[in-house]
């Protein structure tokens, strides 16, 4: 069974967006330094203003993910070390992922929302890519 195929069983679907969820928390708690504090004050506040937004985002854009990430991991399944694959190839994913909120963002009716997606877009890269372990272990989990 695809990625996809998973994501539209009513039973698999709500297990797998909870997972993101946690790698989302997980990613987040994780950065540190100044950016990393802004970054968690930043989520702090979508969480306490609007709680179950990060739920509704990742349940509204896992399809497009997991259409972007499925010949990827298709690749990483076939190498024999799934894991393995996804970190070697982080950029590809990071760039995969990207390319979905590239294309959000370019419907974006916001200038202000678009301005301050292009302005963060380049340490986006490197956040995705950072995230990929916990990305590949949470498919694999689900795959």
């Amino acid at each position: 069974m695809t990625l996809g195929e998973k994501i539209n069983d009513p039973k698999a679907k709500p297990l797998l967006v909870a997972d993101c969820c946690t790698l989302v928390d997980e990613e987040v708690a994780s950065k540190g330094g100044i950016s990393g504090f802004a970054v968690k004050a930043g989520y702090g506040a979508v969480k306490s203003i609007k709680p179950g937004f990060i739920a509704e985002v990742v349940d509204r854009l896992l399809p497009e993910f997991v259409e972007k990430l499925d010949p990827i991991w298709a690749d990483a399944e076939g190498s024999g070390k799934p894991v393995d694959y996804f970190l070697s190839h982080k950029s590809q994913v990071a760039e995969a992922l990207l390319s979905v909120t590239d294309g959000k963002v370019k419907e974006a009716k916001s200038s202000l929302v678009r301005g301050t997606y292009d302005r963060l877009r380049g340490s986006a890269k490197k956040n995705v890519e950072e995230a990929v372990p916990r990305l590949a272990r949470v498919i694999q989990k689900h795959s």
